[in-house]
C-alpha cells in the first residue's frame, strides 16, 4: 500500500508570498477570509489549517513593513472561532513560548481542544528579540541559549498540566455531564529553572489528550527537540535531495526516545502553480514570482542579508560591492535573521548573479522562492506523490499565493488525482487531529528536550 500523504493549508497573512496587488486578493483581517480558506481545506479533506503569529509589527530602517499594516490578529481567538464553522479540519496555531506562561497557554490550548472536539495543534516557537519583547513585561532579556531552555521546560510543564487530571476523574460520557469525583483533580507542581508553579489545572482531559505539538527549528537542538517531543516538524527543506537527508536524520533520532518513525511527521511548506499545460504553468509561476517580489521588496530582502541601508541601489542593478555588516545591530526589527553566515551568503549570491547575469531583483526572485510544484494538475500530483513515496516528506503545508481563494484550484483539480492514486483520503475516518495524522495517544514529554 502506498504511503498516505498529509496535507495542511497555511493562511499566508502578512508575508512576501501573498500577491497583494491581485484583484482577487482579499482581507487579511476579515473573519470571512479565514472561513473561506478553512472550509475549502475541509472540503478537500485536509488534515489541518495552520496560522503563523506576529507579536509586533516589524520595522526596517525605522519604518513599519508595508505588509504588516494590514494587521496581525490573535491566532487562538481565530482558531476558536473557526472551530464553530468546521467539523473535522485540524486547527493549528503558532504560539510563542518566550512571552507566554505555561499555565495560561496550556489552559487556552486545552480549551481549544475541547471546543473543537480534539482538533487543536500548537506550533512551538521562541524569540530572543528585544524589539518584540518591548511589548511584554518580560522584555527582550532572553539570549539565544536561554530561550531554548525556557521553551523546552515550557513544553514539559504544559504536558504535565494536561496530564494532571487522572483518567478516572471524568466519565467517558461527556454529553451527559456525569463526573466521577476525584479527591484532587488537576493538582500540579513544577519547580524548575524557568518556572516555579503549583496549583490546580482547571480543564479536564481533552478529546485527544494533548494538542498536537508542531516544531519548526532546523538546528541540531531543534532536530533533537523534534525527536524527543514533537508530533510534526514544519520543515524548510523543499528539494528532494535535502528533504531526504533531513527526513533520514530526524527520524534516525527517534529511537533514543523510545519512538518509532511513524510517531513524527515531517511536512515542508510549499507553493504550487497550476496550468492547463506545463508551459502555461511555468509562465504563470514566473509572473506570480515577479508580483511577489516587487522592486521595493527586492531591496528590503537584500538589506536583511547585507544589514545595510541599500535604498539607493537600483533594483535591476548589480549587488553591492561591500560585504554585509555582521555587527550585532540589525537593520530589521522583529524578524529573525535568516542567514547564519551573511558574508558567505553574499559571496554565493554574487557568484550566482555573475553566472546568470542577474540584477538584484531577479536574483532575489531566484534565491528566496519556496519549493514549488508547477505544472498541470496531473504533473503536480505526480511530483508530490513522488516526494512523499521517496521519504523526502510525509506531506505538505500548502502556502497559496492568494488569500482567501488561492486553495480552490488545488482542491478542485489536484486532490481528486491524489485520491485516485490512493495516497490521500476520500473521506475523514477520524474526528481528531491526532487521528488524521495517524499518531498514537499523547505521550509524556521526554527529557531533556530543546527547541531550535
Amino acid at each position: 500500500m502506498p504511503k498516505q500523504m498529509i496535507l495542511a493549508a497555511h493562511f499566508p497573512g502578512v508575508n512576501n508570498q501573498t500577491v497583494w496587488s491581485d484583484p482577487e486578493s482579499g482581507s487579511q483581517i476579515d473573519f470571512a477570509s479565514f472561513v473561506r480558506l478553512a472550509r475549502t481545506a475541509e472540503r478537500g479533506k485536509f488534515d489541518f489549517f495552520f496560522l503563523a503569529e506576529g507579536l509586533r509589527l516589524r520595522e526596517q530602517r525605522g519604518r513599519i513593513y508595508d505588509l504588516d499594516v494590514v494587521g496581525r490578529p490573535d491566532s487562538l481567538t481565530l482558531l476558536a472561532a473557526l472551530a464553530s464553522v468546521t467539523t473535522h479540519l485540524g486547527l493549528a496555531g503558532t504560539m510563542n513560548a518566550t512571552f507566554r506562561e505555561p499555565y495560561e497557554l496550556a489552559r487556552q490550548l486545552a480549551t481549544l481542544d475541547h471546543l473543537s472536539d480534539g482538533r487543536a495543534g500548537w506550533n512551538v516557537v521562541t524569540s530572543s528579540n528585544a524589539f518584540t519583547g518591548e511589548n511584554f513585561r518580560r522584555g527582550g532579556f532572553l539570549d539565544y541559549p536561554l530561550r531554548y531552555e525556557r521553551a523546552a521546560e515550557f513544553v514539559r510543564v504544559a504536558r504535565r498540566l494536561w496530564d494532571s487530571w487522572p483518567v478516572d476523574a471524568v466519565l467517558g460520557d461527556r454529553a451527559t455531564g456525569r463526573f466521577v469525583r476525584h479527591p484532587d483533580p488537576g493538582a500540579f507542581a513544577h519547580h524548575g529553572e524557568q518556572f516555579d508553579i503549583a496549583g490546580h489545572f482547571t480543564v479536564p482531559p481533552s478529546p485527544q489528550g494533548h494538542p498536537v505539538i508542531i516544531q519548526a527549528g532546523d538546528s541540531a537542538e531543534g532536530r533533537e527537540f523534534a525527536a524527543a517531543d514533537a508530533d510534526v516538524v514544519f520543515s524548510r527543506h523543499g528539494t528532494l535531495e535535502s528533504g531526504r537527508a533531513f527526513y533520514a536524520d530526524v527520524k534516525s533520532r527517534l529511537a533514543r526516545y523510545g519512538r518509532t518513525p511513524e510517531e513524527l511527521k515531517i511536512i515542508p511548506g510549499v507553493t504550487f502553480v497550476l496550468g492547463d499545460t506545463d508551459a502555461d504553468a511555468q509562465e504563470r509561476a514566473q509572473y506570480i514570482r515577479r508580483q511577489q517580489v516587487s522592486p521595493q521588496t527586492a531591496i528590503l530582502l537584500l538589506e536583511q542579508v547585507w544589514n545595510r541601508d541599500l535604498s539607493g541601489h537600483d533594483p535591476d542593478g548589480p549587488l553591492p560591492a561591500e560585504d554585509p555588516d555582521v555587527s550585532d545591530s540589525s537593520i530589521a526589527d522583529g524578524r529573525t535573521r535568516m542567514y547564519a553566515d551573511p558574508v558567505a551568503t553574499a559571496r554565493k549570491w554574487r557568484a550566482l548573479a555573475q553566472e546568470k547575469g542577474l540584477g538584484i531583483r531577479d536574483l532575489i526572485i531566484e534565491v528566496t522562492g519556496r519549493q514549488s510544484f508547477v505544472g498541470t494538475p496531473a504533473r503536480v500530483a505526480e511530483q508530490m506523490d513522488h516526494f512523499v513515496q521517496a521519504d523526502a516528506a510525509d506531506g505538505f503545508i500548502l502556502v497559496p499565493h492568494l488569500t482567501p481563494g488561492g486553495l480552490d484550484d488545488f482542491v478542485d483539480r489536484v486532490v481528486p488525482l491524489l485520491q485516485g492514486r490512493g495516497v490521500f483520503r476520500t473521506e475523514y475516518t477520524s474526528r481528531t487531529l491526532r487521528g488524521h495524522l495517524g499518531l498514537g495517544p499523547a505521550r509524556v514529554a521526554a527529557e531533556p528536550a530543546v527547541v531550535g
